[in-house]
């Protein structure tokens, strides 16, 4: 029996989301590809009084308790935060919570993150892609062209992936009184980032949600932990369609610990923007290196003369980046994250021998 006549024909079309761990093959020592935290990740030397205990039981359905640390930190109130099996899973939900299959449509502005275009297609949503500008910036008058009626939401990732920069907040909120819809800021990486977040924006805007992550900053990637902040109503429909338990016990256990760490979350930030500029001096010093791009994010863009030989020649030496040669507005550019002193330190080393 041939299973994969029984798809739905917006599955057997798919192009799934290429992870920063598919495009390279064999060992590696320095990994600069995925932009995590380079660092590690704040929990105690003792986890074990957070993880004594049992199992045996169901999680907390609504996370109160971590909501309630969350809380203490952004300034968020709980029943304006849901909890997601990483961001991506509140990505799916605004797709089946608020688009109609085969009817609605979302904007997104690329180059940016992948899982938008992803998670319309699993929903068979149709995407409308209005590119950045040159500068990376909104193009607002292609976005008003592509609204109608069945326009639901519109994805804009600040500071953007793969880019790093940060939007500019005034054709932001441009947009945000103007648009019938929902208008989703991902701000995964604005712990990084000088411009302040839009959750400050929650109670003027209805239709904002604003995503967040543990993924980065936090340097808590494994645990597959997202943060979403918006209205109420938005929220209750979050709760509404979530699976029951979608936050395990034990990542809610080891979260909890992890937030005690701020201070030393706070203290990796600010080494990472340091060694962000620095990285980027270094990098425009180089013969190879055309252009490196304004960064808000614990990433950078580079132009080189040759991307792809670049990534190759890196790749031999156990260093993974991300070829972004392919791109739209990207050609010719590679996405370094920026890692520890000590492997900056390789990397440029590997680039002056390449």
């Amino acid at each position: 029996m041939d299973i994969t006549s029984l798809q739905r024909e917006n599955i057997k079309n798919l192009k799934p989301y290429s992870t920063a761990r598919d495009e390279y093959k064999g060992q590696a020592s320095v990994f600069l590809d995925a932009n995590e935290n380079s660092f590690g990740s704040p929990l105690n030397g003792e986890l074990s009084s957070a993880l004594q205990k049992d199992y045996n039981r169901y999680p907390d359905p609504l996370q109160l308790d971590l909501k309630d640390a969350i809380s203490k930190i952004k300034g968020v109130p709980i029943e304006n935060t849901f909890l997601g099996n990483g961001s991506d899973e509140a990505i799916d939900l605004l797709y089946r919570a608020f688009c109609e299959p085969g009817v609605d449509n979302v904007i997104i502005l690329p180059p940016t993150y992948g899982m938008y275009e992803v998670s319309a297609g699993i929903n068979n949503v149709e995407v409308r892609r209005v590119n950045l500008t040159p500068q990376f910036q909104l193009d607002l008058d292609g976005i008003a062209e592509a609204i109608d009626e069945h326009t639901k939401v519109i994805f804009i990732c600040s500071p953007n992936n793969p880019t790093g920069n940060s939007i500019i907040r005034t054709d932001i909120e441009t947009i945000l009184p103007n648009f019938k819809g929902l208008v989703v800021i991902d701000e995964a990486y604005i712990n990084y980032a000088k411009q302040r977040s839009f959750i400050q924006e929650l109670t003027e805007y209805s239709n904002l949600v604003v995503l967040q992550t543990f993924s980065k900053a936090w340097g808590l990637a494994a645990l597959r932990l997202g943060m979403a902040f918006a209205s109420r109503q938005v929220i209750d429909i979050f709760n509404k369609v979530k699976p029951p338990y979608n936050i395990n016990q034990a990542t809610q256990d080891i979260a909890l610990n992890a937030l005690k760490n701020i201070e030393q979350v706070n203290e990796w930030i600010r080494v990472t923007v340091a060694d962000r500029e620095q990285l980027i001096a270094d990098l425009q010093e180089l013969d190879s290196v055309l252009n490196v791009y304004p960064s808000d994010a614990n990433f950078i863009l580079a132009k080189v003369k040759d991307a792809t030989g670049t990534y190759n020649a890196l790749v031999d030496q156990g260093i993974i980046i991300r070829d972004r040669s392919k791109v739209i507005l990207c050609e010719g550019c590679l996405r370094i994250t920026i890692g520890t002193p000590e492997e900056n330190k390789t990397l440029l080393a590997a680039l002056k021998d390449i």
